[in-house]
């Protein structure tokens, strides 16, 4: 049985935000990895004339070639895209929900460019080259109108009345350390989630870009487990 995993990055971001857990689960086996760019987003930002549409259309559209191609898939969600992974699983028929850093919650966007940046700082600069992403946060950062911090608070409005008919089996990734969605944010979702079979990890160390977290190899395994396991209905 042929297994596909896709990726959803955060609001100003790109695949380098799980890009650790991707190559994580490329070493372990030989699942099918999907890793769309958002409208707007990736290296250069153009987010003036996007739309929350754009953004779900496009996870959409990856979601349905990625299911043509193998017979389970797995939507992982970081940040935002957590709650657009919430939005596919209320329409479609996937096989198990990853939410890290879920922004199940209101954030302030400008923190969370902050934050990234202090994560280019510390953490990235620690397993890549220093120049990788690091020369991206400035840029981010003065380039991200209002229009696309609306059309992002659009699909926290979309997703959350939601979270109770969502009955894919999930597993929430939250860090302890989040400056940016607060630790009661993953436990809101965990208990508003309807899915029988759901599990909270937690990352002491974690902030909110947890793919670079000091502890992720540990909770990386932890997920991996989640994600193989088979469900008998």
């Amino acid at each position: 049985m042929k297994t596909g995993v896709l990726f959803i990055h955060g609001f100003t971001g790109g695949s380098f935000e799980v890009r650790p857990l991707v190559n994580y689960l490329s070493s372990k086996t030989d699942w099918r990895m999907s890793i769309p760019i958002l409208p707007g987003h990736d290296v250069t930002l153009e987010l003036g004339k996007v739309s929350a549409e754009s953004w779900l259309m496009e996870a959409e559209l990856a979601l349905r070639k990625l299911q043509k191609e193998v017979d389970r898939v797995i939507v992982v969600g970081f940040s935002m895209g957590g709650l657009i992974a919430m939005y596919l699983a209320l329409r479609y028929k996937i096989d198990k929900l990853v939410l890290l850093s879920a922004a199940a919650k209101y954030i302030s966007p400008r923190n969370l460019l902050e934050d990234m940046g202090i994560m280019l700082a510390e953490s990235v600069t620690k397993k890549y080259p220093p120049n990788t992403f690091y020369h991206l946060y400035e840029y981010k950062l003065m380039h991200t109108p209002l229009r696309a911090i609306i059309e992002f608070l659009r699909i926290v409005k979309t997703v959350e009345p939601y979270y109770g008919r969502i009955t894919t089996p999930v597993c929430i990734v939250q860090g302890k350390k989040d400056g940016i969605v607060p630790f009661a944010s993953a436990e809101h979702l965990f208990k508003k989630i309807g899915s029988e079979k759901k599990e909270l990890i937690k990352s002491e160390l974690g902030k909110h870009h947890i793919c670079y977290s000091d502890d992720c190899d540990n909770w990386f395994g932890e997920v991996f487990e989640f994600m193989k396991q088979k469900e008998f209905v």
